[in-house]
C-alpha cells in the first residue's frame, strides 16, 4: 500500500503541476492552438514542385470548410468556420479535386454518392476534447459499443470507436486512407494513442465500404488525416481540469517543417505529450456507493458487494449463509462491502509521440514519401481488493478447519485487503513506419506504390491479484488436485503445518486477517504480454479522365484499379501464473495467430451527363473487390451507386453495396478467460418475470434452490467464460442508403441533406449475453442454454460458457438529417449554425442463427453495454466578430427503456425501468493575435450527472453517458506559429 500511495501521489503531483503550469500560461497569453495547418492534409497526389507558401497563424480551413452550392452531397458537420481574416491563397481548396474517403477516385468535393461526414481539427479543438475518443463520442453516428476513457475494468486504457452501435471490430480506422497498427491487446486502432494536435481533419463514411477497403469496413471506414508538408513552426499547450479539482490535464505540442530545394522535398517533425490524471469513483456522489440489484421493493435494494473483507461461508450440502467474525464462523448478518470506494471511473494516460514525414518530387513521375510514427502511451486504473469468490479458483473450508463451526464443508467468500487494491498499468509502444512512391504513369494515369509496417507491443501489469497455491499454504489448506486448479471438483484438506520448509510462509488461518508478512508471502503482481504486426504492400493506380462520353453533355470516365496483399499476426502471453489458475484473478489462456489476404479492386465512375436540361450532374459509380484468405478462401464485394442533380441547387443520391468481415484473431484463436459480467442469477429474483415467475421457481427447485430464500453472492455478477472459435465462419452483409442535398442559390451559405441508411449483417460473430443465457434456462424458452450454466454445490452459479459463435443477423436503419448555414449580419460578424441529426428507426438482432429477432429499438443494456437511443442530436452555434469568436455545443440523447439482453424491463413495484433524456451544453471562446490563436472554455456548463442505471459497477452506463461522469470541465489552450 504504501507503495502504490507513493506511486499514485507522485503521479498526480506531476499532472497537477503540468495542468497548473499550462493554466496559468494560458491565462496570460489568453487560451487556445493555432490551427493554421488545419486545410494542410497530407495529398501525396497533389505535390506541387512549386515553393509552398508559408502557412498564416488563423484557421484557413475554415475557408476550405465553406459549402459550395455546386456540389453538395458531403455531410459538412465541420463546414461551420469562417477565416478570421480574407486568405485568398486558399479559397479554391473547397473546389479542388480531392480524393474523399469511399472513392479511389479524384474528383470535385461533395459530388460522391457516399455520404461523408468531414470534421475539421478546429471543430474538435473547440469542444475542449483531450482525445479523439472523446471527441468523437459527441457524434451521433458514434455508438456506445466500442471502448471509451471511462471503462476501466478490462480495457487497458485503450479507446476503440465504434460506429452506429454495430462494434468496433466492423469499422475500418484508417491514418492518411491506408490502414496503420492496431492495439494488440484491445485489436483495434488506439484514438488514445494518436496526438490530437497532430489532426488536420477527419472524414467518415458513414456507408459500408468493404468493397474498396477491405474487410472490416462493414458499419464504415473513419480516415483520419494528420497534418503534413508543413513550411513553419507552432507550440501548443493546453490545460484543463474539472470542477471538483480532479482529472488535471496537460498537454504539449510541436511541429516544425522544412522545405528544401527549391520547395521539392519537404521535412515536417512533430512531437507532443499528454497527461491526464483520472478520476477514482468515490470522488462523485452518484457514483460512490454501486447499487447492484433493481428489486420491485425499496427495502430489498443491495448495495456494493456481499464478499467484506472479513468474509461469509456457504454450506456446501445446505446453502446456508455464514458470516465470519473472530476467526469462527456465526450467524450471517448480511454486511456488505463498498468497492466504489477504492476503484477508478476514468483511467489515468499518459501519452507521448513522435512523427517524421517527409516526401521528395524528383519529377513528376517520381515522388518519393515516407513517415515514421513513434507512439509510448501508459494507463492506469484501480480496483478494489481481489475478492475469493467461487471461481476461478475455489476455497472449501472442510468441517474440521479450526473456526468452521457450520459442521458441514464450506466455500470460502472473503476480499483480500490486505493484498492492497488492485492496480493495473497498460505500457503500449506503437510504431509504423510507411515509404512509398507516386506520380503520374502517362497521360494522366497515376499511381502509388507504398509499404506500410506496423508493430505494436502492450504490456498489462496488475498488482494484487494474489498467488494461489502460497495463499492456501499459509491458510493450510491442501487442494486435491495440483494439475487443475480451477477444478471445481476439487478438495481440500487441513494441514496445520503446511508452511513447514517454505522460507517466508506464515502459518495463518483463512477466517481471520493477514499479517504484513503473510500478505507478502501471498501476494502476486502479474505481467502479460501482447504483440501485434502489420505487414501491407498496396498498389493503387487511377485516370479520373480516360475518356469523354460520345454524346452531347458527356461527361469523363474515371477508372481506379488497386492491389493489396497485407498479412496480420498477433500474440497474447499472459502471466505464467495466470494461465495456470494460480492467482485469484481471471485465468487467461494464450492467443496466436494471423492471416495473410491477397486483394484487388476496381472502381469506374461514369459522369453521364453534365450541364444538362434536369441533368446538371449525372453520375454512377461501381466498385469491387475481390480478397483471398489463407483462412477462409475467396471472398466478392461489390457497390454501386448513382448521384443525380437535375439543378444546382439539388441532388439526389444512392449506394447498395455488400460486406464481408473474417473472423479476427481473437475471435477465431483466441484462449478461454472468465469475466465477471453483470447480469442477477435467476433464482434471486424469480417473482421479477412476471408470466415465467412460475417456471422460473419450478426450473429452480429442480435444482435443489428455494427461490424464497436464495442470495446470489457477489456484486451482482455472474463468472462468464468467453473466447474464440476455431470454427466461425465470416460475417456478410448488404448496405444501401439513399437521400438528398439541398443547396438552395437563393439562401447563400444553406446546406441541408438527408439519408436513409439500411445495415443487414449475417453470421454476426459474437457472444451472448450472460443474462440471456440464464434467462432463457431457467425461463424454459431455449432449455439449450441449459448446457452452458453450471453450478456449484452450494447453489451459486459457477460459470456460464459464452464463447464466440455465429449468432444470427442484426437489422439496423435509421435517418441522418444534417444542416450548415453560414450568413453575415454584419460586416464583422458572422454566424453559424451546424446541426447532426440522427434518427434509429430499426435496431433488431437474432441470438440464434434462424431464431426470433429481439428488438432493441430505443433501448438500453443496463447491466453494461451500448444503447440505442431512438434520436440524438448535435448542435453547434458560433457568432464570429473579427479575430474573437464564440461557440456553443449541445448535445442530445433521447430517453430509454432498460433491458436485460432479452427483454425490456416492466414496471414492478419501486423497480426501475428507464433512462430520462439527456442533454449536454458546453461553450467555448476563440481569440485570434497576430501570430498567436487561443481557445478557452467550459465543457458541461450545467454540470449535469450521467443518469441511473444499475450495472453493478458505477450507477451508470460509462459508454453510453461518458461526457456526462467528468462533470463541469474548465480548460484553456494556446498556441504560436513562428
Amino acid at each position: 500500500m504504501p507503495a502504490t500511495t507513493s506511486f499514485k501521489l507522485r503521479h498526480r503531483h506531476h499532472a497537477l503541476l503540468l495542468s497548473a503550469s499550462v493554466l496559468a500560461f494560458s491565462a496570460v497569453c489568453a487560451a487556445a492552438p493555432s490551427v493554421a495547418q488545419a486545410a494542410t492534409a497530407h495529398k501525396h497526389a497533389a505535390h506541387s514542385a512549386a515553393k509552398k507558401v508559408k502557412k498564416p497563424a488563423i484557421a484557413p480551413a475554415a475557408v476550405a470548410a465553406t459549402p459550395q452550392r455546386a456540389a453538395a452531397p458531403v455531410q459538412h458537420y465541420a463546414a461551420a468556420r469562417p477565416a478570421r481574416m480574407a486568405v485568398p491563397a486558399f479559397v479554391d481548396h473547397s473546389v479542388e479535386n480531392v480524393i474523399v474517403t469511399g472513392s479511389a477516385l479524384s474528383t470535385a468535393r461533395n459530388t460522391s454518392a457516399n455520404p461523408v461526414q468531414i470534421v475539421t481539427a478546429k471543430q474538435i479543438q473547440n469542444t475542449g476534447a483531450s482525445t479523439l475518443s472523446e471527441f468523437f463520442q459527441r457524434l451521433p453516428s458514434v455508438g456506445s459499443s466500442g471502448t471509451y476513457n471511462t471503462q476501466t475494468n478490462g480495457t487497458g486504457g485503450a479507446s476503440c470507436l465504434d460506429l452506429r452501435n454495430l462494434g468496433q471490430n466492423r469499422v475500418l480506422v484508417l491514418i492518411d486512407g491506408k490502414r496503420t497498427t492496431l492495439n494488440g491487446d484491445s485489436n483495434c486502432v488506439d484514438l488514445n494513442a494518436i496526438p490530437l494536435q497532430q489532426v488536420a481533419s477527419v472524414e467518415i463514411l458513414k456507408d459500408g465500404g468493404s468493397e474498396l477497403y477491405g474487410a472490416d469496413a462493414v458499419s464504415g471506414v473513419v480516415n483520419i488525416k494528420l497534418r503534413h508538408d508543413l513550411n513553419d513552426a507552432n507550440i501548443t499547450i493546453k490545460g484543463s481540469i474539472t470542477g471538483y479539482g480532479d482529472n488535471p490535464v496537460g498537454q504539449i505540442s510541436g511541429y516544425k517543417g522544412w522545405n528544401f530545394d527549391h520547395g521539392k522535398g519537404n521535412l515536417t517533425l512533430f512531437g507532443s505529450y499528454m497527461t491526464q490524471g483520472g478520476i477514482m469513483q468515490r470522488n462523485r456522489a452518484w457514483a460512490a456507493t454501486p447499487q447492484s440489484n433493481n428489486p420491485a421493493s425499496a427495502s430489498s435494494v443491495r448495495y456494493g458487494s456481499s464478499i467484506t473483507p472479513s468474509g461469509f461461508l456457504i454450506g456446501n450440502t445446505s446453502g446456508n449463509q455464514y458470516s465470519i467474525a473472530n476467526g469462527q464462523s456465526t450467524t450471517y448478518d448480511g454486511k456488505r462491502y463498498n468497492f466504489g470506494q477504492e476503484q477508478s471511473l476514468v483511467n489515468a494516460l499518459q501519452d507521448s509521440n513522435l512523427t517524421a514525414d517527409t516526401h521528395y518530387e524528383l519529377n513528376k513521375h517520381f515522388d518519393f514519401y515516407g513517415n515514421a510514427q513513434y507512439g509510448h502511451k501508459t494507463s492506469s486504473t484501480f480496483m478494489a481488493a481481489q475478492p475469493i469468490a467461487s471461481v476461478p479458483t475455489s476455497i472449501y473450508v472442510p468441517a474440521n478447519y479450526p473456526g468452521n463451526l457450520t459442521g458441514e464443508d464450506a466455500t470460502l467468500y472473503r476480499r483480500l485487503t490486505e493484498y492492497g487494491n488492485r492496480r493495473t498499468t497498460t505500457a503500449l509502444d506503437t510504431f509504423t513506419g510507411k515509404l512509398g512512391v507516386q506520380g503520374e504513369i502517362v497521360h494522366q494515369w497515376m499511381y502509388d506504390l507504398s509499404y506500410t509496417y506496423g508493430k505494436s507491443q502492450d504490456t498489462i501489469q496488475t498488482r494484487g491479484v494474489g498467488n494461489y497455491l502460497n495463499t492456501m499454504r499459509e491458510f493450510g489448506l491442501v487442494p486435491s488436485n495440483l494439475s487443475d486448479l480451477s477444478d471445481p471438483n476439487t478438495t481440500y484438506s487441513y494441514n496445520p503445518n503446511s508452511c513447514a520448509g517454505y522460507t517466508g510462509c506464515v502459518q495463518s488461518s483463512a477466517l481471520e486477517p493477514l499479517s504484513k508478512e503473510a500478505a507478502a508471502y501471498g501476494n502476486y503482481t502479474s505481467r502479460a504480454h501482447t504483440t501485434y504486426q502489420l505487414r501491407d504492400l498496396n498498389l493503387r493506380i487511377h485516370n479520373n479522365h480516360v475518356v469523354q462520353m460520345p454524346w452531347a453533355n458527356g461527361g469523363d470516365l474515371g477508372i481506379a484499379l488497386g492491389m493489396e496483399h497485407r498479412g496480420e499476426q498477433l500474440t497474447q502471453t499472459p502471466d505464467p501464473m495466470v494461465q495456470e489458475g494460480n492467482t485469484f484473478g481471471n485465468p487467461v489462456a494464450p492467443t496466436g495467430g494471423g492471416f495473410n489476404v491477397s486483394e484487388g479492386y476496381a472502381q469506374a465512375h461514369v459522369q453521364l451527363l453534365k450541364n444538362a436540361m434536369l441533368a446538371h450532374d449525372l453520375s454512377i459509380d461501381v466498385q469491387g473487390r475481390y480478397s483471398s484468405y489463407n483462412t477462409f478462401g475467396n471472398a466478392k464485394n461489390w457497390k454501386a451507386g448513382i448521384n443525380w442533380a437535375p439543378t444546382q441547387d439539388i441532388r439526389f443520391r444512392g449506394t447498395i453495396g455488400t460486406s464481408f468481415r473474417q473472423p479476427n484473431v481473437y475471435e477465431s484463436y483466441g484462449g478461454q478467460a472468465i469475466s465477471f459480467n453483470a447480469a442477477t442469477d435467476p433464482c434471486a429474483q424469480a417473482s421479477s418475470y412476471g408470466a415465467l415467475a412460475n417456471a422460473v421457481t419450478a426450473n429452480c427447485a429442480a435444482r435443489g434452490i428455494n427461490t424464497a430464500t436464495f442470495q446470489q453472492a457477489g456484486s451482482g455478477q455472474i463468472p462468464t467464460i468467453t473466447g474464440g472459435n476455431s470454427k466461425l465462419h465470416p460475417e456478410t452483409g448488404r448496405t444501401y442508403t439513399f437521400g438528398a442535398v439541398l443547396t438552395p442559390h437563393w439562401i447563400p451559405g444553406l446546406s441541408t441533406s438527408a439519408e436513409f441508411w439500411h445495415y443487414t449483417v449475417n453470421g454476426m460473430i459474437g457472444s451472448l449475453g450472460t443474462q440471456y443465457i440464464v434467462d432463457s434456462c431457467y425461463t424454459g424458452t431455449d432449455t439449450a442454454q441449459c448446457s452452458n450454466v453450471v453450478r456449484s454445490s452450494n447453489g451459486q452459479i459457477a460459470t456460464v460458457s459464452a464463447v464466440d459463435q455465429n449468432i444470427g443477423t442484426m437489422i439496423e436503419s435509421g435517418i441522418d438529417w444534417d444542416t450548415n448555414y453560414r450568413f453575415r449580419v454584419s460586416p464583422h460578424d458572422t454566424l453559424i449554425v451546424d446541426n447532426n441529426f440522427q434518427r434509429l428507426l430499426t435496431y433488431k438482432q437474432q441470438q440464434t442463427p434462424g431464431g426470433q429477432y429481439y428488438d432493441f429499438l430505443g433501448s438500453i443494456f443496463y447491466q453494461g453495454g451500448s444503447g440505442q437511443p431512438i434520436t440524438r442530436d448535435y448542435a453547434t452555434l458560433t457568432w464570429q466578430h473579427g479575430h474573437f469568436a464564440v461557440n456553443y455545443m449541445m448535445q442530445y440523447t433521447s430517453g430509454m427503456r432498460w433491458n436485460n439482453g432479452t427483454n425490456d424491463i416492466v414496471a414492478n413495484g419501486n423497480a426501475r425501468i428507464s433512462t430520462p433524456a439527456m442533454v449536454q451544453n458546453d461553450i467555448s471562446f476563440d481569440y485570434s493575435w497576430n501570430k498567436w490563436a487561443f481557445t478557452g472554455g467550459i465543457q458541461n456548463i450545467n454540470n449535469k450527472k450521467p443518469p441511473f442505471l444499475v450495472d453493478a459497477a458505477t450507477n451508470t452506463n460509462t459508454a453510453q453517458y461518458g461526457g456526462f461522469m467528468y462533470g463541469r470541465t474548465f480548460f484553456l489552450q494556446a498556441g504560436l506559429n513562428f
